[in-house]
């Protein structure tokens, strides 16, 4: 088969190699479309992800495809089935697995991190990781059910209540799924901070109700504007400094924050305890996607969330070092390993 090979930062090399050889409970996939997240342009640039990386490894954790050869201990996939996969793999045996929070798991990995994932024309998985898809989803939807589980499990800590007003601040990718999320989730009002204007009229397309750009206008020059009280959440998904500042300069009493977005490991912002105290504030974050990928599969077959529109290009697996070096800024960026 053919795979993209990380083997060290900025180093990817498309190349041979033997096709996976599975057993017991494992399912060999035909990898249809993998998207290029920010985790992989981390471990690209010599950072870490969410688990060890050893390279030389094929990455790629967020991808659909077809079922092409199941192990003998294979009960409920079969072999032609269009399936999403989830790269976690935990142990169920540690103190965090007992007790109900998989992704703090002590031996936690990942498919297209700790092992060969979804940059390669073949993948096999565990059977535990495999989510069935409607055959009527486009592959680069189901791919996508990897970020839209991340996003479930943020919007699930969020905290947001029906009729609540919502700023997300942040409208690549993640800002776009966090606005439809927020939306389902109950939100009256939607508000999107982001200074790009194709970002802002995508916002409004995917369901915002204001789109502001933050160096023209504040949410709170909107909010007087359009008479809205209070911002009861705010989603920072951009993963800076002066934008997760901004997540609790804009908050408004009881509120919750949510910093989604992924910093640089020593960012340190200044946070005082006794505003936190006086204005009761609630703030959280959010680790990748434990007991949600089943659920952003329910939703991707249930045609209830838009994802097709924020996919900005699609490429074959020759070209994947093109994509690391553009970068994926004006949108995800998919790969069709098998075209």
């Amino acid at each position: 088969m053919k795979a993209a090979v990380f083997y060290e930062p900025g180093v990817v090399k498309v190349e041979e190699k033997d096709d996976p050889v599975i057993h017991g409970d494992e399912v060999l996939v035909r990898v249809m479309a993998a998207g290029i997240c920010g985790t992989d342009l981390h471990i690209y640039d010599g950072a870490k992800g969410a688990s060890e990386c050893f390279p030389p490894v094929v990455l790629g954790h967020e991808f659909a495809g077809i079922v092409e050869a199941v192990g003998e201990d294979v009960v409920h996939v079969k072999v032609g089935d269009h399936i999403t996969v989830d790269p976690s793999i935990m142990c169920g045996k540690c103190y965090a697995c007992q007790t109900g929070r998989p992704h703090f798991c002590e031996s936690y990995s990942a498919t297209g991190v700790t092992y060969d994932g979804g940059f390669a024309q073949l993948c096999k998985v565990r059977e535990e990781q495999v989510y069935e898809l409607k055959k009527e989803v486009p592959f680069e939807e189901g791919a996508m059910c990897e970020p839209l589980g991340c996003c479930l499990h943020g919007i699930d800590r969020a905290g947001i209540r029906t009729g609540d007003t919502v700023l997300i601040i942040g409208g690549g990718t993640i800002g776009q799924i966090m606005i439809q999320l927020a939306r389902l989730a109950g939100a009256a009002t939607v508000i999107l901070s982001e200074p790009i204007e194709s970002k802002r009229e995508m916002g409004l397309k995917m369901g915002a109700d204001y789109a502001v750009d933050p160096m023209e206008k504040t949410p709170f020059d909107l909010m007087k504007e359009e008479g809205i009280r209070e911002i009861n959440v705010t989603i920072e998904c951009v993963g800076r400094k002066d934008t997760m500042l901004d997540a609790f300069r804009y908050v408004g009493n009881e509120g919750h924050i949510l910093l989604f977005g992924l910093t640089e490991p020593d960012c340190e912002i200044p946070v005082k305890p006794y505003e936190i105290f006086q204005r009761e504030l609630t703030v959280t974050a959010s680790y990748v996607n434990p007991f949600s990928h089943g659920r952003a599969a329910g939703l991707v077959n249930s045609g209830k969330i838009r994802l097709a529109d924020l996919i900005y290009d699609r490429l074959p697996l020759d070209e994947i070092n093109e994509v690391f070096k553009i970068r994926g800024k004006n949108g995800k960026m998919m790969i069709f390993p098998n075209e």
